[in-house]
């Protein structure tokens, strides 16, 4: 059966099974719909696919009288970030971020230089249902031009940030590991870091476009990367994924920093100089809330996604956020999840802190997390989550996105993904024995249903 996957986070498919040309020409047909005239910036990862999805994205629009502002492969968040630096009416970023070699996606963003909202996903899906495919004539085509230097003006303006000592940081030399899993990294990553004065090893920095291990960056997927950061005695490892919007560290002994962390570190930079409320999502580490209850400033969660989080934190006027995943969203600079973000302010931390990474590592509130992931079709997980709301009903529970359940000593979240075809979840508590031992339980209960 093919796979299509259309959520709050996009549309994204397998090549050839699922995400074919015709596909791609109603959604990217009802979207230029949806934006009606103007600019559309588009970019893509490093992808095989991506030269083909492109050109049928580029010629779609182009059909439809937009015009185009073609980035080239570069990060997700350069995109975002472009979009609403050149007044576009929206952008497409074409990418299946942590996926494998053989998915693809479509990012679709709106003139804000963001992830649609709720109401402009509901208009879209309108636009898609209507079946209307109306093209324009040989004569109000749209036009097609490339602007290679969105990539730079995007490095730029992270190096510009008040927040960082630009000068402190290349005096400190860091040494860097960096893999970039053969992603739209290469294009930025190796150059950014030069730029903030370190020394860069580069590991998975090739522009092949074939991922030499699975891309998402979890501790399962690195361990050789871990491993060299230890036998290059670097001062910590950078790994992003396919799009660049996802950070994970890795400490100077080449243990994971764990990528629950990369949020958590960055919030306690940012409130301790920026008093102000934090959002991030539902499957967050609890180090967070401990880190604001420390600096005065307040927690709000929002459901899993990019546009979910962005969507809290102006609703509360967060001055910092993101998600749990390694994705750090940071207003100052925009609205967007950004690993080059989520670079220079752990730089600037480990600036300040003075010490090792994994010294800052202990120096945050502790706690374990386990993830895991359960194949499943969506009836089954409805099912599955209406047993588990019942029998969990006299707890701390919510329902904004799928079930968290929060007790005194863990939490838990339950959750079909955006993403894939599965049921994520996810469970923390103080220490890893006392994780692992819940997450049975939890599984235990979840195949019982």
């Amino acid at each position: 059966m093919p796979t299509l996957m259309v959520s709050i986070s996009g549309i994204r498919g397998i090549v050839g099974d699922g995400l074919d040309p015709q596909i791609l020409v109603k959604y990217v047909s009802a979207y230029a719909d949806m934006c009606r005239e103007g600019k559309v910036v588009v970019g893509r990862d490093s992808r095989i696919s991506g030269e083909m999805v492109l050109n049928i994205v580029k010629g779609t629009l182009l059909a439809k009288g937009l015009d185009i502002i073609d980035l080239g492969i570069c990060p997700t968040p350069t995109v975002l970030y472009n979009v609403k630096k050149l007044n576009a009416a929206g952008g497409i970023a074409i990418t299946a971020s942590h996926n494998p070699n053989e998915w693809n996606a479509l990012k679709l963003l709106n003139d804000q230089g963001e992830f649609l909202t709720k109401e402009q996903n509901e208009e879209l899906v309108q636009l898609i249902n209507s079946g209307e495919n109306k093209f324009k004539p040989w004569n109000k085509l749209g036009t097609s031009g490339s602007y290679p230097e969105g990539v730079k003006d995007h490095m730029e303006d992270v190096l510009d940030l008040e927040i960082i000592n630009l000068d402190g940081i290349r005096k400190r030399k860091f040494k860097v590991l960096l893999d970039c899993v053969n992603g739209a990294g290469v294009y930025i990553m190796p150059e950014f870091l030069e730029r903030l004065g370190c020394e860069v090893i580069e590991m998975n920095c090739e522009k092949s476009g074939i991922f030499p291990r699975l891309p998402e960056p979890l501790p399962e997927n690195l361990s050789d990367t871990m491993k060299a950061v230890k036998t290059h005695n670097a001062d910590l490892g950078l790994v992003v994924d396919p799009d660049v919007d996802r950070l994970v560290l890795i400490c100077e002994n080449g243990t994971p920093f764990g990528e629950e962390y990369t949020v958590a570190q960055a919030v306690r930079l940012v409130i301790s100089k920026e008093p102000g409320n934090v959002a991030v999502n539902m499957s967050t580490t609890r180090a967070v809330d401990d880190i604001a209850v420390e600096y005065g400033s307040k927690v709000f969660r929002s459901p899993v996604g990019e546009a979910n989080v962005v969507s809290k934190m102006k609703e509360v006027d967060a001055v910092i956020g993101g998600e749990g995943s390694g994705g750090v969203i940071y207003p100052a600079l925009q609205y967007a999840r950004d690993a080059l973000v989520g670079t220079v302010l752990t730089l600037q931390h480990m600036l300040e802190f003075g010490g090792t990474l994994s010294q800052l590592k202990s120096s945050l509130p502790e706690y374990h997390i386990v993830k895991k992931k359960v194949g499943m079709d969506p009836e089954k997980a409805d099912k599955i989550l209406s047993g588990l709301l019942s029998k969990y009903s006299s707890e701390q529970v919510n329902t904004e996105d799928g079930l968290r359940i929060d007790l005194a000593d863990h939490w838990l979240h339950i959750r079909k993904s955006n993403t894939e075809p599965v049921l994520r979840i996810i469970v923390e508590a103080g220490t890893s024995e006392k994780a692992n031992q819940l997450m049975v339980k939890y599984l235990s209960e979840i195949n019982g249903n």
